[in-house]
This record gives structure tokens, sequence and C-alpha cells, in this order.
């Protein structure tokens, strides 16, 4: 069943934008990948019209920072987690079983992929609305001056030094993409635990993510 609140109505496309590669590995077709691919030029596209039509004093470069402020992993998982899909997500036991629900990164993909179906369904005026809805705490925050991404690394470092008195440490998994696109696979490590995993466009970003996933993960298993 389609959750509250979010403007879609085939029940079919719901399941698609909720299906990981894991669950659908020999059919391309079958999971969220190519949605959530649409989906992303979706949001990048109304996120930048947002900014260039409400701060018209602001060159390029501010934009673009504003932008990458708002469209990244972390906001976009927590927006996901907002909406309880973690609890309609498909995918297999081994991924479920190594915290795949839980996932910043999945999190922000199927996400990207409600985006894309949303479009594809009612088009761009309702999907405008829908992202501009779900993303207003962050554009308001924007609209503040403040263009930085979280800094979500000092956080749990301070969190992990006011629990455990010790420094967590990021290890870079992977990069896959094109020279031009490349993303970057991230785990953060506790005691040579992984406690976070994360990606991005840059190590930096996915270190980033990886760090969000990890307070997550920290705050639902310690009293705090």
């Amino acid at each position: 069943m389609i959750p509250k609140g979010i403007p879609l109505k085939n029940e079919q496309m719901f399941k698609l934008a909720m299906t990981h590669r894991s669950a659908s590995p020999n059919d391309v077709a079958g999971s969220y990948e190519r949605l959530e691919f649409f989906g992303d030029s979706v949001l990048g596209l109304v996120v930048a019209q947002y900014l260039y039509e409400h701060f018209p004093q602001w060159d390029q470069g501010l934009m673009s920072k504003a932008k990458s402020s708002v469209v990244q992993e972390a906001p976009l998982a927590e927006v996901a987690r907002k909406l309880g899909l973690e609890v309609h997500l498909i995918m297999s036991a081994s991924e479920e079983q190594t915290g795949g629900r839980q996932r910043a990164s999945i999190l922000a993909d199927v996400v990207e992929a409600i985006f894309g179906a949303i479009y594809l369904e009612s088009g761009l005026e309702v999907a405008r609305w829908f992202i501009l809805e779900q993303l207003n705490p962050y554009l308001l925050r924007i609209s503040t001056g403040d263009v930085s991404p979280d800094d979500y690394k000092s956080k749990l470092q301070e969190m992990a030094q006011s629990i455990w008195r010790k420094t967590p440490s990021y290890q870079v998994l992977g990069e896959s993409g094109y020279a031009h696109d490349r993303r970057y696979r991230v785990v953060v490590l506790f005691d040579g635990e992984v406690i976070g995993e994360g990606s991005g466009r840059s190590k930096k970003e996915a270190e980033q993510a990886a760090a969000a996933e990890a307070i997550e993960v920290i705050r639902r298993n310690v009293r705090l």
C-alpha cells in the first residue's frame, strides 16, 4: 500500500520504486535503479529552478553550493525515514541482514525513485510540489544564507568521544561511474566494526553520508 502523503496511484510503480537490485539481480528493469536515475534529474531540475527564482542575487557558485547542500544523501535519507519508506523496501535477505533497510544510500535512492515515479505518473508540477514540500526544512535553512552541508563527521566525532572516548575512522570501499560522474562508497568504522556506509560524488560527500548513517545507528542503539 502506498503511504499516505505520497501522490502516487499506481501500486506497481510504487513497488518498482521500492525494489532494490538485490531482489531483482537479473532484470535491469526490475529494480528502482533506472527510476532513481531519472528521479535524480527531476530533483536537480526542481531545486535548481527554485534557487534561480528565489535568489536572483546569488551567482552560479553560490547556487551550486546551495544545491549541493540539499541534493545529497543525508537529507534525502531523512526524507525517506519521515515518509516511512524503509518498511516498504523490497530486498534480498542477505541485503537486509547487513542493514540495507536502514542504509542511507538506499533510502536516498528510493526517494529519488519516488520523485521520478511521480513525474512519470502526474507530470512536473505535481513532482515539483511534492519535492519542495519534502525538502522545505532544508530550503528554509539555505534561505538564511547557510549553504554549507551539515557536518555529520564532526557531529559523529563529538558523539563518539562523549560516549566512548574514542574516534571513528573511514575507509573507501570503492568507486564507480565515468570520469565526469564518479561515485564513491565509504564506510565508517568504530573499533574495526562498520557502523555506517555512504556514497557520494566525492570522498568527502561519501564520508559525510556514512557519518550521518552512523549517527542514526548510534541513536537507535545507545541511550543518550
